[in-house]
């Protein structure tokens, strides 16, 4: 008896296997551990998005104005300590234009911070 393996699962296995493969670390996936992600997936990740979405809709501005928005689930992974682990995957938007400010702020500080080891290490040299 052949099983078809798209039946065990509800969710298209091509799609999860382009987000699986989209990791730089992979670069193949056997069938089996699609399969188990995808019934993963469908288990515990469905349920979980759809719980963060409502309890967003509950607690952000979306109650408002009858509407989901992304700062709503930002808030929510960076307010409520049980969703702070998606925090990373779900940031608040900003300008591009802010963005590239905070950029090129960085490469300022890390800048100073190298000048600032090189002067020491000049000062180091010095003593000897």
């Amino acid at each position: 008896m052949e099983i078809n393996i798209q039946q065990l699962v509800s969710l298209p296995l091509s799609h999860i296997q382009v987000i699986m493969t989209s990791s730089p670390e992979v670069t193949s996936i056997n069938q089996e551990a699609l399969v188990l992600t995808t019934k993963a997936m469908e288990l515990f990740g469905i349920p979980f998005v759809q719980y963060v979405t409502s309890y967003s809709f509950r607690h952000g501005s979306g109650k408002e104005k009858e509407a989901l928005t992304s700062s709503d689930l930002s808030d929510t992974a960076e307010e409520s300590e049980a969703f702070q682990f998606i925090a990373d995957i779900l940031p608040k938007k900003i300008l591009a234009s802010k963005y590239l400010k905070m950029l090129k702020e960085k490469r300022e500080e890390e800048e100073e911070e190298e000048n600032d080891n090189n002067d020491e290490s000049e000062v180091d040299e010095a003593e000897f």
